[in-house]
């Protein structure tokens, strides 16, 4: 249940900010493998000739154990970028985590480091209000 309501909230504000949701969820194939991300989107400048594409893995991080959830989220977002590279090189991914996360234990040392040497980008964001906070590049 959760999940959904990150997963919509994630949706409804990257709708907010002119995106335009081009998969639900982004389904991925290399040979037998299907990898599913969980949104895709695009969006179009006006100055530009082509739109800037992005892939959104979406976190809740609601188990009691953070750490667990980043190993999981950690390992989901590697493994997509490889095959995002692999198959469509132009889009962009990002871990799209909650407000409450980012400010606490996405402040953690560790995490930072984490962030630093996997070259993490973010998409932070407020489910309640349905709002991208930050996006971390």
């Amino acid at each position: 249940m959760a999940k959904d309501l990150f997963h919509e909230s994630v949706k409804t504000a990257l709708m907010k900010e002119g995106w335009t949701i081009t998969k639900d969820p982004l389904v991925i194939r290399i040979d037998r493998i299907k990898l599913e991300i969980d949104l895709a989107a695009e969006k179009v400048f006006a100055a530009e000739r082509d739109g800037q594409k992005i892939a959104i893995e979406v976190k809740g991080f609601i188990q009691p154990s953070a750490i667990s959830d980043f190993h999981t989220a950690l390992g989901q977002f590697l493994n997509y970028r490889l095959a995002l590279e692999m198959t469509d090189p132009d889009r962009t991914l990002y871990l799209a985590v909650p407000e409450d996360i980012a400010n606490n234990f996405f402040q953690e040392r560790f995490v930072q480091a984490a962030i630093q040497s996997y070259s993490l980008k973010l998409l932070v964001y407020n489910p309640t209000r349905e709002e991208i906070i930050l996006w971390q590049h």
